[in-house]
Protein backbone atom coordinates (compact mmCIF):
# COMPACT_ATOMS: atom_id res chain seq x y z
CA UNK A 1 0.00 0.00 0.00
CA UNK A 2 1.58 3.38 -1.26
CA UNK A 3 2.20 6.21 1.58
CA UNK A 4 2.22 9.80 1.97
CA UNK A 5 3.00 12.54 4.47
CA UNK A 6 -0.32 13.79 5.99
CA UNK A 7 0.23 17.57 5.41
CA UNK A 8 2.42 19.68 8.23
CA UNK A 9 1.77 16.60 10.59
CA UNK A 10 4.62 14.70 9.02
CA UNK A 11 2.82 11.42 9.75
CA UNK A 12 3.87 8.64 7.04
CA UNK A 13 -0.24 7.44 6.09
CA UNK A 14 -1.08 4.97 3.55
CA UNK A 15 -3.28 6.42 0.79
CA UNK A 16 -6.15 4.35 1.90
CA UNK A 17 -7.45 4.92 5.35
CA UNK A 18 -10.24 2.15 7.61
CA UNK A 19 -12.95 4.43 7.82
CA UNK A 20 -14.75 2.69 10.74
CA UNK A 21 -18.18 4.36 10.98
CA UNK A 22 -20.60 5.10 8.34
CA UNK A 23 -23.36 2.50 7.97
CA UNK A 24 -21.50 0.04 8.03
CA UNK A 25 -20.05 0.47 11.66
CA UNK A 26 -17.70 -2.59 10.44
CA UNK A 27 -20.89 -4.88 10.82
CA UNK A 28 -20.20 -4.46 14.59
CA UNK A 29 -23.90 -4.02 15.57
CA UNK A 30 -25.12 -6.84 13.25
CA UNK A 31 -22.70 -9.26 13.32
CA UNK A 32 -20.50 -8.12 16.90
CA UNK A 33 -17.32 -7.22 17.32
CA UNK A 34 -15.27 -10.12 17.47
CA UNK A 35 -16.63 -9.80 13.22
CA UNK A 36 -15.35 -6.19 13.45
CA UNK A 37 -12.02 -6.97 14.67
CA UNK A 38 -11.60 -9.23 12.00
CA UNK A 39 -12.13 -6.10 9.59
CA UNK A 40 -9.68 -4.01 11.27
CA UNK A 41 -7.12 -6.89 11.37
CA UNK A 42 -7.63 -7.59 7.96
CA UNK A 43 -7.13 -4.32 6.92
CA UNK A 44 -3.84 -3.68 8.52
CA UNK A 45 -2.68 -7.48 7.17
CA UNK A 46 -3.32 -5.92 3.96
CA UNK A 47 -1.07 -2.82 4.04
CA UNK A 48 -3.65 -0.24 5.91
CA UNK A 49 -1.98 1.80 8.83
CA UNK A 50 -4.53 4.56 9.06
CA UNK A 51 -7.82 4.00 11.22
CA UNK A 52 -10.01 6.36 11.47
CA UNK A 53 -13.22 6.26 14.11
CA UNK A 54 -15.29 8.31 16.56
CA UNK A 55 -17.00 8.47 20.08
CA UNK A 56 -20.15 8.70 18.26
CA UNK A 57 -19.72 5.01 15.71
CA UNK A 58 -19.44 2.78 18.84
CA UNK A 59 -16.62 1.59 17.59
CA UNK A 60 -13.46 2.52 19.32
CA UNK A 61 -13.33 -0.92 21.66
CA UNK A 62 -12.53 -2.76 18.49
CA UNK A 63 -10.17 -0.53 17.19
CA UNK A 64 -8.16 -0.93 20.50
CA UNK A 65 -8.85 -4.98 21.06
CA UNK A 66 -7.98 -5.84 17.10
CA UNK A 67 -4.95 -3.76 16.99
CA UNK A 68 -3.69 -4.27 20.98
CA UNK A 69 -0.77 -6.34 19.88
CA UNK A 70 0.37 -4.46 17.15
CA UNK A 71 3.42 -2.21 17.95
CA UNK A 72 2.03 1.48 18.97
CA UNK A 73 4.26 3.06 16.07
CA UNK A 74 3.14 1.08 12.95
CA UNK A 75 0.11 2.87 12.71
CA UNK A 76 -1.71 6.03 13.07
CA UNK A 77 -5.04 6.35 14.97
CA UNK A 78 -8.05 9.60 14.60
CA UNK A 79 -10.87 9.83 16.44
CA UNK A 80 -13.45 12.76 17.07
CA UNK A 81 -15.03 14.49 19.83
CA UNK A 82 -18.76 14.57 19.69
CA UNK A 83 -18.72 18.41 20.75
CA UNK A 84 -22.48 18.70 20.63
CA UNK A 85 -24.74 16.38 23.22
CA UNK A 86 -28.60 16.48 22.96
CA UNK A 87 -28.61 19.18 20.54
CA UNK A 88 -26.54 21.77 22.76
CA UNK A 89 -23.01 22.34 22.48
CA UNK A 90 -21.23 20.58 24.98
CA UNK A 91 -19.16 22.28 28.02
CA UNK A 92 -15.39 22.76 27.89
CA UNK A 93 -14.43 20.17 30.04
CA UNK A 94 -15.91 17.46 28.58
CA UNK A 95 -14.08 17.07 25.98
CA UNK A 96 -11.02 15.76 28.08
CA UNK A 97 -13.28 13.59 29.68
CA UNK A 98 -14.08 12.19 26.22
CA UNK A 99 -11.03 12.00 25.16
CA UNK A 100 -9.72 10.03 28.69
CA UNK A 101 -12.50 7.83 27.59
CA UNK A 102 -11.58 7.21 24.10
CA UNK A 103 -8.01 6.78 24.83
CA UNK A 104 -9.01 3.77 27.39
CA UNK A 105 -11.63 1.96 24.96
CA UNK A 106 -8.67 2.72 22.12
CA UNK A 107 -6.15 1.15 24.65
CA UNK A 108 -3.23 3.83 23.73
CA UNK A 109 -1.95 6.93 25.76
CA UNK A 110 -2.00 9.42 22.81
CA UNK A 111 -4.33 9.59 20.09
CA UNK A 112 -2.42 11.06 16.86
CA UNK A 113 -5.46 13.29 15.55
CA UNK A 114 -8.52 14.24 17.48
CA UNK A 115 -11.28 15.91 15.29
CA UNK A 116 -13.97 17.81 16.35
CA UNK A 117 -16.25 15.61 14.67
CA UNK A 118 -19.26 17.20 12.14
CA UNK A 119 -19.20 20.70 13.36
CA UNK A 120 -21.72 22.93 11.51
CA UNK A 121 -21.05 26.11 10.13
CA UNK A 122 -23.19 28.45 12.57
CA UNK A 123 -21.34 27.00 15.73
CA UNK A 124 -17.62 26.86 13.93
CA UNK A 125 -16.77 30.02 15.87
CA UNK A 126 -18.07 29.21 19.14
CA UNK A 127 -16.82 25.43 18.82
CA UNK A 128 -13.20 26.97 17.95
CA UNK A 129 -13.55 29.40 21.33
CA UNK A 130 -14.49 26.71 23.60
CA UNK A 131 -12.88 23.63 22.39
CA UNK A 132 -9.36 24.80 20.65
CA UNK A 133 -7.74 26.58 24.16
CA UNK A 134 -8.62 22.61 25.52
CA UNK A 135 -7.13 20.86 23.12
CA UNK A 136 -4.04 22.67 23.31
CA UNK A 137 -3.88 21.44 26.90
CA UNK A 138 -4.33 17.27 25.48
CA UNK A 139 -1.36 18.20 23.63
CA UNK A 140 0.74 19.92 26.62
CA UNK A 141 -0.59 16.58 28.15
CA UNK A 142 0.90 14.45 25.98
CA UNK A 143 -2.54 12.78 25.04
CA UNK A 144 -2.92 13.94 21.73
CA UNK A 145 -0.47 15.05 18.63
CA UNK A 146 -2.27 16.68 15.92
CA UNK A 147 -5.88 18.56 15.93
CA UNK A 148 -8.58 17.79 13.64
CA UNK A 149 -11.68 19.07 12.54
CA UNK A 150 -14.77 16.94 10.28
CA UNK A 151 -17.05 18.87 8.01
CA UNK A 152 -21.34 18.11 7.66
CA UNK A 153 -20.95 16.90 4.57
CA UNK A 154 -24.72 15.66 3.93
CA UNK A 155 -25.73 19.30 5.56
CA UNK A 156 -22.88 21.41 4.53
CA UNK A 157 -22.27 20.25 0.76
CA UNK A 158 -20.55 23.55 -0.09
CA UNK A 159 -18.13 23.39 2.72
CA UNK A 160 -18.68 26.57 4.47
CA UNK A 161 -17.45 25.17 7.98
CA UNK A 162 -14.03 24.17 6.51
CA UNK A 163 -14.07 27.60 4.56
CA UNK A 164 -14.33 29.51 7.97
CA UNK A 165 -11.92 26.98 9.35
CA UNK A 166 -9.12 27.52 7.04
CA UNK A 167 -8.83 31.41 7.53
CA UNK A 168 -7.51 30.14 10.92
CA UNK A 169 -3.98 28.36 10.98
CA UNK A 170 -5.49 26.44 13.83
CA UNK A 171 -6.07 22.81 12.95
CA UNK A 172 -3.79 20.39 11.15
CA UNK A 173 -5.59 18.00 9.63
CA UNK A 174 -9.44 18.61 8.08
CA UNK A 175 -11.99 15.49 7.09
CA UNK A 176 -13.64 16.55 3.65
CA UNK A 177 -16.23 15.00 1.90
CA UNK A 178 -15.41 14.70 -1.63
CA UNK A 179 -16.78 12.22 -4.45
CA UNK A 180 -17.59 12.83 -8.48
CA UNK A 181 -20.59 13.57 -8.10
CA UNK A 182 -20.08 16.64 -5.85
CA UNK A 183 -15.93 17.40 -6.66
CA UNK A 184 -16.36 20.87 -5.86
CA UNK A 185 -14.01 20.85 -2.54
CA UNK A 186 -11.38 20.37 -5.50
CA UNK A 187 -12.27 24.15 -6.22
CA UNK A 188 -12.70 25.49 -3.44
CA UNK A 189 -11.04 23.46 0.32
CA UNK A 190 -8.32 21.99 -1.01
CA UNK A 191 -6.19 24.23 -2.29
CA UNK A 192 -6.38 26.16 0.29
CA UNK A 193 -5.99 23.68 2.62
CA UNK A 194 -2.76 22.52 0.13
CA UNK A 195 -1.40 26.16 0.54
CA UNK A 196 -1.68 25.66 4.26
CA UNK A 197 -0.45 21.91 4.25
CA UNK A 198 -3.41 20.83 6.28
CA UNK A 199 -3.90 17.16 5.76
CA UNK A 200 -6.70 15.89 3.95
CA UNK A 201 -8.52 12.97 4.85
CA UNK A 202 -11.66 12.07 1.65
CA UNK A 203 -14.78 10.73 3.33
CA UNK A 204 -17.86 10.07 0.84
CA UNK A 205 -15.56 8.48 -1.49
CA UNK A 206 -18.56 5.88 -2.22
CA UNK A 207 -22.21 6.71 -0.54
CA UNK A 208 -25.49 5.38 -1.67
CA UNK A 209 -26.08 7.21 -4.72
CA UNK A 210 -22.89 5.06 -6.38
CA UNK A 211 -23.64 2.07 -5.70
CA UNK A 212 -27.78 2.57 -5.39
CA UNK A 213 -29.25 3.53 -9.06
CA UNK A 214 -32.56 4.80 -6.97
CA UNK A 215 -30.31 6.97 -5.25
CA UNK A 216 -28.48 7.95 -7.94
CA UNK A 217 -31.33 9.54 -9.70
CA UNK A 218 -32.26 11.13 -6.81
CA UNK A 219 -29.56 13.49 -6.53
CA UNK A 220 -29.53 13.64 -10.25
CA UNK A 221 -32.90 15.13 -10.11
CA UNK A 222 -31.75 17.31 -7.59
CA UNK A 223 -28.65 18.41 -9.42
CA UNK A 224 -31.34 19.66 -12.48
CA UNK A 225 -33.45 21.21 -10.15
CA UNK A 226 -30.63 23.62 -8.80
CA UNK A 227 -29.44 23.77 -12.49
CA UNK A 228 -26.00 22.71 -12.29
CA UNK A 229 -25.51 19.60 -14.86
CA UNK A 230 -26.33 20.09 -18.78
CA UNK A 231 -29.12 17.50 -18.69
CA UNK A 232 -27.77 16.76 -22.36
CA UNK A 233 -24.97 15.24 -20.65
CA UNK A 234 -26.62 13.57 -17.65
CA UNK A 235 -29.54 11.67 -17.57
CA UNK A 236 -31.58 10.51 -14.84
CA UNK A 237 -30.93 6.68 -15.78
CA UNK A 238 -27.36 5.00 -16.53
CA UNK A 239 -25.57 8.24 -16.35
CA UNK A 240 -22.54 6.89 -15.14
CA UNK A 241 -22.65 3.59 -17.06
CA UNK A 242 -19.86 4.85 -19.37
CA UNK A 243 -17.01 4.49 -16.79
CA UNK A 244 -17.59 0.28 -17.41
CA UNK A 245 -16.77 0.46 -21.40
CA UNK A 246 -13.82 -0.09 -22.31
CA UNK A 247 -12.32 -1.54 -19.43
CA UNK A 248 -12.28 2.02 -18.00
CA UNK A 249 -13.14 0.28 -14.43
CA UNK A 250 -15.00 -3.06 -13.26
CA UNK A 251 -17.32 -1.28 -10.90
CA UNK A 252 -18.70 2.53 -10.72
CA UNK A 253 -17.35 2.19 -6.79
CA UNK A 254 -13.92 1.33 -8.34
CA UNK A 255 -14.47 4.33 -10.23
CA UNK A 256 -15.58 6.38 -7.55
CA UNK A 257 -12.31 5.31 -5.17
CA UNK A 258 -9.67 6.07 -7.71
CA UNK A 259 -11.22 9.30 -8.66
CA UNK A 260 -10.79 10.36 -5.24
CA UNK A 261 -7.48 8.93 -4.32
CA UNK A 262 -5.84 10.33 -7.56
CA UNK A 263 -7.39 13.63 -6.84
CA UNK A 264 -4.12 16.43 -6.22
CA UNK A 265 -4.83 17.32 -2.59
CA UNK A 266 -6.19 14.54 -1.01
CA UNK A 267 -4.18 12.17 1.27
CA UNK A 268 -6.14 9.22 2.48
CA UNK A 269 -9.42 8.04 1.03
CA UNK A 270 -11.07 6.21 3.81
CA UNK A 271 -12.86 2.71 3.12
CA UNK A 272 -15.86 1.41 5.02
CA UNK A 273 -17.20 -1.82 5.19
CA UNK A 274 -18.92 -4.75 6.81
CA UNK A 275 -17.47 -7.63 4.79
CA UNK A 276 -13.51 -8.52 4.84
CA UNK A 277 -13.91 -9.09 1.53
CA UNK A 278 -15.64 -6.32 0.40
CA UNK A 279 -13.01 -4.32 2.24
CA UNK A 280 -10.47 -6.48 0.24
CA UNK A 281 -11.98 -5.38 -2.94
CA UNK A 282 -12.30 -1.47 -2.21
CA UNK A 283 -8.84 -1.63 -1.17
CA UNK A 284 -7.74 -2.66 -4.47
CA UNK A 285 -9.59 -0.16 -6.10
CA UNK A 286 -7.90 2.49 -3.89
CA UNK A 287 -4.21 0.76 -5.14
CA UNK A 288 -5.41 1.06 -9.33
CA UNK A 289 -4.52 3.67 -11.76
CA UNK A 290 -5.51 7.26 -11.84
CA UNK A 291 -9.06 7.49 -14.11
CA UNK A 292 -8.27 8.16 -17.93
CA UNK A 293 -7.73 11.38 -18.85
CA UNK A 294 -10.47 11.94 -20.93
CA UNK A 295 -12.67 10.13 -18.43
CA UNK A 296 -11.99 12.57 -15.81
CA UNK A 297 -12.51 15.28 -18.79
CA UNK A 298 -16.19 13.81 -19.40
CA UNK A 299 -16.57 13.91 -15.38
CA UNK A 300 -15.54 17.42 -15.12
CA UNK A 301 -18.13 18.91 -17.81
CA UNK A 302 -20.87 16.62 -16.17
CA UNK A 303 -20.48 17.21 -12.84
CA UNK A 304 -18.04 20.04 -12.56
CA UNK A 305 -20.05 22.72 -11.16
CA UNK A 306 -22.18 20.37 -8.54
CA UNK A 307 -22.40 21.25 -4.93
CA UNK A 308 -25.58 20.58 -3.75
CA UNK A 309 -25.41 16.67 -3.55
CA UNK A 310 -23.42 14.61 -0.95
CA UNK A 311 -24.34 11.44 -2.32
CA UNK A 312 -26.54 10.21 0.64
CA UNK A 313 -29.80 11.41 1.17
CA UNK A 314 -30.60 10.69 5.04
CA UNK A 315 -28.75 13.75 6.26
CA UNK A 316 -29.81 16.83 9.41
CA UNK A 317 -29.99 19.96 7.42
CA UNK A 318 -27.63 22.55 7.50
CA UNK A 319 -27.97 24.32 11.06
CA UNK A 320 -26.80 28.09 10.46
CA UNK A 321 -28.03 29.05 14.44
CA UNK A 322 -25.09 28.45 17.07
CA UNK A 323 -26.32 26.61 19.79
CA UNK A 324 -24.80 27.85 23.60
Amino acid sequence: MEKTVLGRTGLSVTVAGLGCGGHSRLGLFSQGKEHACGIIRCAYENGVNFFDTATAYGTQPAVGQALRDVPRDRYVLSTKFPYRKDGAMQPSAALESNLDASLKELRTDCIDIYHLHGVFPGDYIAARDRFYPELVKMREKGKIRFFGITEIFGGDTTHQMLKLALNDDLWDVMMVGYNLLNPSAAKTVLPMMQAKKVGALCMFAVRSALSDPQMLKLDIQKMIANGQVDTSLVKEDHTLDFLLQDGTAKSIMEAAYRFCRHTNGIDVTLTGTSSAEHLKKNLRSISELPLPVPVLQKLAQMFGNVDCVSGQQDFPKLNTIITK
